[in-house]
This record gives structure tokens, sequence and C-alpha cells, in this order.
């Protein structure tokens, strides 16, 4: 279902179980070597998701290693993102030429677990979201959209981006025969965009969503 929000040039792989068998690179055994099975799992399925679509992309499908804060290391000239939740892994990939940085997050879609919201968003943002028709969780959307833009704004600043510092505003909504539902957001950036790449600062990310097969999934892609 990924395909249906990445543009070209942009490659996404996912699955909706961990295959049998699968375990961790050698190089990435030490990243989960105290975890927990289920976190080992989603570890080792999301991490092949990203193998399979740096393949796809024609670049080097070698061990996925971790940043300082956690962050996905990528192989040369590639950026890319990964996400895991219950019943979901995903990972998109592009090349540093054409896309300037990618950012990925699942969630089920399911209302969020009290108070949250309120910890997660501006007054703006549940202004808008208590006036939206009911049957999609908006607010778990939110959530998603808010956590897809930290990832895309990370690799360029290396700043953290804390959930008061963007604001989220769904757009375009579309509906299928299916159930799915999918539609555009902005997230715009409410502190310093200044990056580190030489490029433009971030002000505005554009995003694209698809809430399908129980799943609430929502990418930026920057270029």
């Amino acid at each position: 279902m990924i395909e249906q929000i990445l543009p070209a040039g942009v490659i996404g792989v996912e699955a909706f179980d961990d295959p049998v068998g699968l375990t961790a690179l050698p190089a990435e055994e030490p990243i989960i070597g105290r975890a927990v099975e289920k976190r080992r799992r989603e570890f080792i399925t999301a991490r092949h998701c990203a193998r399979e679509a740096l393949s796809q992309l024609g670049a080097d499908a070698g061990p996925i290693m971790r940043g300082e804060t956690g962050e996905p290391l990528w192989p040369r000239n590639v950026v890319g993102s990964i996400t895991h939740t219950d019943g979901y892994r995903a990972a998109i990939v592009g090349y540093a030429m054409a896309v300037r940085s990618l950012g990925i997050d699942s969630e089920p879609h399911d209302a969020l677990p009290d108070g949250v919201l309120e910890h997660t968003s501006i007054a703006a943002e549940r202004d808008v979201l208590a006036g939206r028709p009911a049957g999609l969780h908006w607010d778990r959307l939110l959530f998603c959209a808010k956590e897809t833009t930290y990832k895309a704004w990370f690799p360029l600043t290396h700043r953290w981006l804390g959930f008061e510092d963007a604001h989220i505003v769904f757009e375009q909504i579309s509906g299928s025969d299916t159930g799915a539902a999918s539609g555009t957001f902005t997230s715009t950036i409410l502190i310093d965009g200044k990056t580190d790449d030489g490029g433009e600062p971030l002000l505005r990310l554009p995003g694209r969503w698809l809430i399908d097969q129980g799943f609430i999934t929502t990418t930026i892609t920057l270029v």
C-alpha cells in the first residue's frame, strides 16, 4: 500500500509480518543485543525492508547502522527513513541527488491514549481536529505526521524538533471503495529552520498520508 503515497524516484518496501528465520546482520546485532524479542523482530524486519529497498534502488544493501541519536545511517549518496509498529514495518529510500530528505511513520488506526494529544500537539491543531468529521482517528494521524516531520527534519539540521515546534494542517482528503482514506498535509516549522547541508532552510514540509488495512502511514519527501 505504501507506493500510493510515494513519488517517482522513492522506493518503498513494507511487511505485515516477520519472515520466519530472518536474523540481524552480524554488524547490526550489537544494536539490539539486549532488546526484548518483540523489539528484535521489529528491528530485523524493518532493516530487511530497508535493504530490499536499497537493492531495488541499485544502492549498497549492507548493514544499516545507527547514529548517536538512534537514526539509521544510510549508504553514501542515499537518504531514507524507517518505521515499525505492531503488525507493520516499512522503509523508504532515494538518491540524495534527487531527494533531499525523507520521513515515514506508521501507527495503528486507533485513538491515542488519553492525555497524549495534549502533549503532542499545539492548541491550533487541537481546535481544527475538534471539528473534523468522525470516522478517522485524527489525533493518531496528527501524531504520525509529527513523527514523520521530525524524521525528515533531523538529517538536515541535526537538531531536536519538539511536538510544539511544528504546526500541521491537513488538506486534501479523498476516500475509496475499499474504505481507505488518503490526503496531504503541510508541516510548518515554528523555530529556526536553518539546515547544515547548505540548502534552503526548512520552513514548510509537504506530506502525504494514507489510512488503509488498519494502519496510518505518513510520508514527507523533500526535494
